[in-house]
């Protein structure tokens, strides 16, 4: 094979491995879908994945989203200040959490603490052959251990965005009105005023719905993948935190196109 040749495979390989291990997320994914009943019909198993996944990743969503408010507090204020409209800053951190930083961020968040927890746990039940244990008891692995999980993460994540939005604006009313002197009244109406339900929260929520199922089949499917070894599990991990990253903000894009600029 020539130096063209190589060139050219070199290319190659990685694209087909790319579109096969594209094929087999499809069908892991449809496999999570079908296998659903169980998670249903036991709603327990998916509570028990909601704490898992929602609760204990609430300290650091609501520690973030309070600095994250109180930040946009301190720049909104300092822009707004220099065009004269300090009493609209409730309206640019509402506006601002709501339809970009609470479900891209809190989804960034979730990807890094949940989606990896997810991954690790999934991988070392398939290293410890814990998958095929129950396999070989007649008991299906996707839907006693995957599809509980997807769900939970799907369920968890708007809560998450919301709650990261709503300690948001607290930290931002903090900033704004106890520490600047921005009025109190004008604050809250200003932002009561402006954000609509259907056009800002609502999209905010499909947003983060559309993320928490993104992150959980990612998640699920690098563990369930993982070649069953101490490297393979951390380096299905790592895949986990940037595929999904990647996977965020390449659908933040295109679901604000759909949704706010009318395409």
């Amino acid at each position: 094979m020539g130096a063209v040749g190589r060139f050219f495979a070199s290319i190659g390989h990685p694209v087909i491995d790319g579109i096969e291990r594209l094929g087999f997320a499809s069908r892991f994914f449809g496999l999570i879908l079908l296998r659903s009943g169980t998670s249903i019909l036991r709603f327990g198993l998916v509570i028990r994945e909601i704490f898992a996944a929602g609760v204990l990743s609430m300290l650091i969503i609501i520690v973030s989203g309070l600095f994250v408010g109180m930040v946009l507090g301190l720049q909104g204020y300092r822009t707004l200040q220099t065009y004269g409209s300090a009493d609209s800053l409730g309206v640019l951190v509402a506006l601002s959490l709501v339809r970009e930083l609470g479900p891209v961020v809190a989804a960034l968040l979730f990807a890094g603490r949940a989606g990896t927890a997810m991954t690790t746990e999934v991988g070392l039940m398939k290293t410890t052959e814990q998958l095929s244990a129950l396999s070989m008891m007649a008991v299906d692995p996707m839907a006693r251990v995957i599809a509980p999980r997807f769900w939970g993460g799907v369920i968890a994540m708007p809560l998450l965005a919301a709650i990261f939005s709503a300690v948001g604006v607290f930290g931002g009313y903090l900033v704004g009105v106890v520490l600047l002197g921005v009025d109190d009244g004008t604050f809250w109406s200003q932002m009561q005023a402006a954000v609509d339900f259907r056009e800002d929260i609502l999209n905010g929520v499909i947003k983060s719905l559309i993320f928490g199922c993104v992150i959980s089949a990612i998640a699920l499917f690098e563990g369930y993948d993982a070649p069953p070894t101490a490297e393979g599990v951390s380096r299905a991990t790592t895949r986990t935190v940037v595929t999904s990253s990647l996977a965020i903000l390449a659908l933040d894009f295109v679901l604000t196109a759909f949704m706010f600029k009318g395409v």
